[in-house]
């Protein structure tokens, strides 16, 4: 049986920085494979190799069908379809990495509407400070982040906060083999969509002008995003409390607008800094306050 300890030892503490280091670069990345392929034939390959050939080795989870099924819609073509297709174009991979964190509002506003609790106020501070970070975004809007840009990212950040409340229904399983098993689901109206919306003449010569590079990025989201990333995460998870664990979530957006500052050379102006400044405030207290209230509860010793 596993202890869960409120400290994080070093080598923990370090692999859980790496799993922020991957998902928040991994918007860079995306945007590698999107000089060649079209958004949603790039979503398709990214989850086809997520599921094959891991779903040999992997048992499948022991919840419904239709849990799997609606996962694997929610984030295969909600999230990532419309995160790619906002990245073509629409914003920029370090907007897009701090806007997609939105989805912790998302969660805790489905949440709470299916469970009739009331939003405290606490939440409605972390909320505000977050829409301000958002309304900075639009008052600067320029090529970086156009308003359908913005819109498609929150789209995509709704979509991911849906499928978070599907996994939690499921109960306590290995969240790899989850997501792996999801995945069966999600490329195939991925596929279908990209062949109605973006045609064989642009998946043709999307596949045929890829070079390494470009499966280099797609191999990188569905081995090192989704696989390595579930993975340690709910190793994690499995073993220290979420509220230990959560707070290196926050390293995400930092990663994200680093990484895309240093390979896209994106500007990071101060109203941009202060947007995420805003945004990352809000969440940071989301998580945190409800801890700093029970640690003030705790007895003095």
């Amino acid at each position: 049986m596993i202890t869960k300890t409120a400290s994080l030892p070093l080598t923990h503490l370090l692999l859980a920085i790496a799993v922020a280091a991957v998902w928040g670069s991994n918007f860079v990345v995306i945007k590698i494979a999107l000089i060649h392929l079209p958004p949603l034939l790039l979503a398709t390959l990214r989850f086809a190799l997520a599921f094959f050939p891991a779903v040999l080795f992997l048992k499948r989870p022991a919840v419904p069908w239709f849990h799997l099924a609606a996962y694997g819609v929610l984030i295969g073509t909600g999230q990532f379809g419309l995160l790619y297709i906002a990245m073509e174009r629409s914003i920029s991979p370090g907007l897009a990495s701090l806007v997609i964190q939105t989805q912790v509002f998302f969660t805790i506003g489905l949440s709470m509407w299916l469970t009739s609790e009331r939003v405290r106020p606490f939440q409605w501070v972390a909320l505000a400070l977050a829409a301000a970070g958002l309304l900075v975004i639009v008052a600067h809007g320029d090529s970086s982040a156009t308003p359908l840009g913005l819109i498609l990212v929150l789209a995509a950040a709704f979509c991911w906060a849906a499928g978070n409340l599907v996994a939690r229904a499921g109960g306590a399983v290995n969240m790899l083999a989850y997501v792996v098993w999801a995945s069966l689901f999600s490329f195939p109206p991925l596929l279908v969509l990209s062949v109605v919306f973006e045609g064989w003449p642009a998946i043709r010569a999307g596949l045929a002008g890829s070079e390494w590079p470009t499966w280099a990025a797609v191999f990188y989201q569905s081995v090192g995003n989704s696989l390595f990333g579930y993975a340690s995460w709910g190793w994690l998870l499995a073993r220290h409390p979420a509220a230990t664990i959560s707070p290196t979530a926050l390293l995400v957006p930092l990663f994200g607008m680093s990484t895309s500052a240093l390979f896209y050379s994106e500007a990071l102006p101060a109203w941009k800094l202060a947007a995420a400044a805003l945004v990352t405030s809000g969440l940071a207290l989301n998580l945190a306050w409800p801890q700093l209230r029970r640690l003030r509860k705790l007895p003095q010793h």
